[in-house]
């Protein structure tokens, strides 16, 4: 019988899986809310959301009781069939975002290469080419296609990348209208990037984004998988810029932590695809979509949006309250944060981890916040004080 703790865990784990990741030697067995606990009975505060999916915390009794109800009833029945649970959830996500059809996968990165596959065919059927343009410091996703949009370091050791990417630097209207022509099928957007550092796209650079793209016929897709599903205090990212999306890709709080992802577009693009153009076996099954319709229940009844939006302004004014003077810019929306510090944050958040926070670096020096939407007061009060104990440790040891 295998032991139960985290050191024979970590052991099996680097006996079997594939290293891909650099984990954190600790094993996690049962979470509520904002707390979390692991094999040992350690108990930490999550102010990740295994990175921004749990917003409505861990185990929510009413997505819980959902996932379970769908279970005892049908799981899967593949896309030849209709159920229940995915017809209603693409209603209620058309009546949400305004968009007027949608596609459901299962990550992130599958919604991306559906949008590229929406994006293209809709291309082609007016005469232009396939080239798609993202934007410095973005991410999305793991797949050929979607490092192909991404960091260079992403690429290293998968070429040959595939071909028709091409990127521009984030919130330069000029370096867009340079790197455009009749080959330009979409541009890729995150309205807030997320593993780039948290960065917050410039109202007036998206307004002018729309406007070229409405101008050349170039559609443009809005990537909200970690910015959407209420996580910036609106429903989706885009409320706060009042800029449309032709096509719009969901994943990570969607389903509460099941493997959901979707693809939203207006009837232009959505036009352009035909029977047989796309597929997926598992995308929108019953249990999933059950689990989804529920998570956007309680955003709503529990108004978790306005939370987010209420506890985001608290926890950048604490921070800023701290006067710590290695801190470079606090920036986000809602309870999507991102702290710029002047040193690498990965020694902040492992100090964070000792004390019983879990916290994440992305972008080298940022250290990024994205905690369940309804985390109490209480939590929130505890791991500002873990963060400015953490600061002063990590600086005190050099």
């Amino acid at each position: 019988m295998t032991q139960k703790d985290n050191k024979t865990y970590d052991e099996l784990d680097k006996k079997y899986y594939l290293q891909t990741f650099k984990r954190y030697p600790l094993t996690f067995d049962h979470g509520k809310g904002s707390r979390i606990w692991d094999v040992e009975g350690n108990e930490y505060i999550d102010m990740l959301g295994g990175i921004a999916v749990n917003s409505l915390g861990h185990c929510h009794p009413k997505v819980v009781k959902a996932i379970q109800d769908q279970a005892a009833k049908l799981i899967h029945i593949s896309n030849f069939y209709l159920s229940e649970p995915q017809v209603m959830l693409s209603k209620k996500l058309v009546e949400l975002s305004g968009l007027d059809r949608v596609f459901f996968a299962n990550s992130g990165a599958e919604s991306v290469e559906g949008a590229i596959k929406i994006a293209r065919k809709y291309a082609h059927s007016i005469g232009r080419g396939g080239n798609i343009i993202s934007f410095e410091n973005s991410f999305h996703g793991r797949t050929l296609a979607t490092i192909a949009s991404g960091k260079k370091a992403y690429q290293k050791g998968f070429e040959p990348i595939p071909e028709g990417f091409s990127q521009v630097p984030f919130n330069d209207m000029e370096s867009v209208k340079k790197a455009t022509d009749n080959n330009t099928a979409a541009i890729i957007i995150e309205p807030i990037q997320g593993e780039g550092g948290v960065n917050v796209v410039d109202i007036t650079f998206l307004k002018a984004l729309r406007n070229f793209c409405d101008e050349q016929n170039i559609v443009l897709i809005f990537d909200e998988i970690q910015c959407g599903v209420g996580r910036t205090g609106k429903m989706f990212a885009k409320e706060h810029f009042g800029v449309e999306p032709d096509i719009m890709t969901l994943a990570k709080a969607l389903g509460s932590g099941v493997p959901i992802g979707a693809i939203l577009s207006n009837e232009k693009v959505s036009s352009a695809i035909e029977f047989g153009d796309h597929g997926t076996t598992f995308g929108g099954n019953p249990l999933v979509c059950a689990a989804s319709l529920a998570t956007l229940e309680v955003i709503e009844s529990e108004n978790l949006m306005q939370q987010a939006e209420e506890k985001g302004n608290w926890l950048k004014e604490k921070i800023a309250a701290m006067k710590n003077p290695d801190i470079i810019e606090i920036r986000g929306k809602g309870l999507m944060i991102g702290v710029e510090f002047n040193f690498e944050t990965k020694p902040l958040v492992l100090k964070m981890l000792e004390n019983g926070v879990l916290a994440n670096a992305t972008a080298d020096k940022v250290l990024r916040l994205v905690p369940p939407l309804n985390i109490p007061y209480e939590d929130l009060e505890k791991a500002m004080e873990v963060l400015e104990k953490s600061l002063k440790e990590i600086k005190n040891h050099g």
